[in-house]
Order: C-alpha cells, then structure tokens, then sequence
C-alpha cells in the first residue's frame, strides 16, 4: 500500500480558489475539511490551478528554458 502524500496546492492556494468559486465559507465553516465541496467545485478548483501554473510559466521565459 502507498503512503498517502502531502498535497501539490498549498493551503493558502487551496482557500484562495475555494474562494473565487464562492465555496470558501463552506470549507471555513467545516474547519478546513474540503470533502463537503462538491467534485464539480473540486474540478474546477484544479482547473483554475492549472491555468494559475500555465500563466506563471508564460509570464518567465527563463523557467521555460530550464525545463
């Protein structure tokens, strides 16, 4: 059996993207817990993760060409 990892999003990027798409309260209100977001949500958040990393890569050039 695998040991469980920690996850690949900070907590405060977690937040900040519960946030945008309004279901920030819902994890504050269950101390943090993101299991009562809806899987919609949860895409979505990784969604908008991706498209945050993508951006960050586009706007330096200079980590693009180390990859």
């Amino acid at each position: 059996m695998s040991k469980r990892r920690g996850g690949v999003m900070s907590e405060r990027l977690k937040y900040e993207l519960a946030d945008e798409l309004g279901v920030g309260d819902v994890v504050r209100r269950d101390g943090g817990y993101f299991g009562n977001v809806s899987s919609k949500n949860c895409g979505n958040m990784v969604k908008q993760a991706i498209a945050r990393a993508e951006q960050s890569l586009a706007a330096d050039p200079q980590r693009n060409s180390s990859l």
